[in-house]
Formats: structure tokens, C-alpha cells, sequence
């Protein structure tokens, strides 16, 4: 049990870093760039996680590779860009806060997970704590802002299955690698065929996105597929719900804005989502959990990779 909070502790600083990158994006990145600013994110990350893991695909992680980039990196990061310029953060957060429902859906006949009841009890208290921590009623909807939110969190949590039920023949640092590099090389000609010549970067921009490519990005990414690995998939989406935590409490902390009674009774909510989604002990799991996945010998897993996360 204790290796397994371990590995919690690990999943929760992906949702916390990406509850940063909005006030980051929102405050210091240029508007009207969302390509290139998908593209900047990406592939920095991407080439820095390569460079440490020194490795390259093989075999069929090369179209795999494309294919998780396309869905986690590339479709995803511009859905997402798209949401928040047409959608309030509060509603496109919302919609964003079904994934851990989501996940567990599609985890059960891709990846043989069938969700727990306390699975499914907390992803029904987080989901109704994000709506209490966000939903005022003062916002309007837009319906394709709406819509383009729904297929980032379809989308997302469809890749981020697909990544759990191919990565267990690679390396979990060098798979994200190559999911982040082949996500910024679709990204960049598309950019520049649609939004001309890239933007210019102020230093506090520069600055800005460094800490989105390296900490929200890079690192976020390295540690969400880590606990992808070694934790089901429903306990994984549940601590997403720290992502829209994060972003309350940042606005609270840099915003100067009050935390009204509505909003601490939905992040106790969330919380408590997030506990009941925690790894069930050993003894409990028992001989039920499923076998672990053959090793391909197309892929083989190096035994000691220098990059395996720890």
C-alpha cells in the first residue's frame, strides 16, 4: 500500500501542474496563436525528455507513437485552447471534470479494468464537487465552446487508455517522449501554414512558456503516464479532479480572490472523491487482478533503462 500511495503522490503532480498552466497561459502567453502555442509546448518537452532517455522508437512505437500524438499532444492541446477562448474556465472545467467517468468507461473493455463501486461513487462527488467549486449560474454557454471541450476530454481520455494498454513494452519516460515529439511535429507545419510567421515573445513569454513546456508539460506529462503504468485507471482519473482544485486555490493565492462558502463545500467534495478513488489495499485486490500484459518481442522493455522514473 505504501508503494502504491507512492505512486499517488507521483499521478498528483500532473493535475496540479496543469491547474498552474492556465493562470500561466491566461497571464503571460500571446493570444490568437493557439497552434504555435500548442507547437511550443510540445515539442520542447518532448525533445528534452528524448535527449535524457537517449532513445528512439522501434518498431511499432513508431506509428504508435504518432498515434498517442495525435490524440494526447496535437487534437487534444488545440481542443483545449479552443474551449477556454469560447467557455468560461469554470464551464470548460466542468465538462473537463467527467474524464475520471470517462476513463473508467473506456478502461474497462481496453484495458480489462472494470471499475470499482467507490471508483464510480467518486467520480459522481468530484464531478458535483467542481460544479459547487465553479458554477455560479453568471456565465453563458457556448455550444461549440462546449462541444470542442467534450472532445478534448473524450479525446484525451481515449489516448491516455491507449497509452496504458501499449506502454507496458516501453519505457515510461521514453514513451511520453515520443508521444510529446511526434505531437509538436504535427503541430509546427500546421502552424505555420495557418498562422504565418511565428508570434513575437516578450521575456516574461519566453519565461512563461519554459515553465509550460518543462514543468506543465514535460514533467506533468512523465508523471500522469507513470501512474497510468502502475495504478488503474480509475484511481488516475480521480486525482485529475486536483486540476481544477488547483486552479481555485491559485486564484485565491494570486488573484486575491475569497474562497465563498459554495466553493469550500465543493472542494470538500472533490476531496473526498479523490480519497475513495485511492488503490484498494493488496489483500483486498487478491487474485483478482488481471495478469500483466506479455512483453512484445517486437519492443522488448530495457531491464535498467537510465531514465525510468523514480
Amino acid at each position: 500500500m505504501e508503494a502504491n500511495m507512492r505512486w499517488v503522490a507521483m499521478t498528483a503532480v500532473a493535475p496540479v501542474a496543469w491547474g498552474t498552466n492556465y493562470f500561466v497561459t491566461h497571464e503571460f502567453l500571446p493570444a490568437g496563436s493557439p497552434l504555435y502555442g500548442a507547437a511550443l509546448r510540445a515539442l520542447p518537452a518532448g525533445l528534452v525528455l528524448l535527449a535524457l532517455c537517449r532513445q528512439w522508437p522501434r518498431g511499432a512505437w513508431w506509428w504508435r507513437s504518432a498515434v498517442l500524438g495525435l490524440l494526447n499532444v496535437s487534437v487534444f492541446f488545440v481542443l483545449i485552447y479552443v474551449a477556454s477562448q469560447l467557455l468560461p474556465t469554470s464551464i470548460a472545467s466542468t465538462v473537463m471534470a467527467v474524464s475520471p467517468l470517462t476513463m473508467m468507461l473506456i478502461a474497462w473493455p481496453v484495458v480489462s479494468e472494470r471499475p470499482r463501486a467507490a471508483h464510480l461513487a467518486g467520480a459522481a462527488i468530484g464531478v458535483a464537487g467542481v460544479c459547487l467549486m465553479l458554477l455560479t449560474g453568471a456565465d453563458g454557454v457556448s455550444v461549440p465552446g462546449t462541444l470542442a471541450s467534450a472532445a478534448a476530454m473524450l479525446v484525451s481520455s481515449f489516448g491516455h487508455i491507449l497509452a496504458k494498454r501499449w506502454s507496458s513494452d516501453a519505457d515510461v519516460l521514453a514513451s511520453t517522449a515520443w508521444q510529446l515529439t511526434a505531437g509538436g511535429l504535427f503541430l509546427l507545419p500546421a502552424a505555420a501554414a495557418m498562422e504565418g510567421p511565428p508570434p513575437a515573445l516578450s521575456a516574461s513569454a519566453l519565461t512563461a512558456f519554459v515553465y509550460v513546456a518543462m514543468v506543465a508539460t514535460a514533467l506533468a506529462f512523465a508523471a500522469w503516464f507513470t501512474g497510468l503504468r502502475h495504478l488503474p485507471a480509475g484511481t488516475v482519473g480521480l486525482i485529475g479532479l486536483l486540476n481544477p482544485v488547483t486552479g481555485v486555490l491559485l486564484g485565491t493565492a494570486l488573484a486575491a480572490e475569497v474562497l465563498t462558502v459554495q466553493q469550500l463545500c465543493g472542494l470538500g467534495l472533490v476531496l473526498t472523491g479523490v480519497v475513495l478513488g485511492r488503490p484498494a489495499p493488496a489483500s483486498r485486490r487478491g487474485s483478482s487482478r488481471p495478469p500483466a500484459p506479455p512483453v512484445s518481442d517486437e519492443c522488448p522493455a530495457p531491464a535498467a533503462s537510465a531514465c525510468s522514473p523514480r
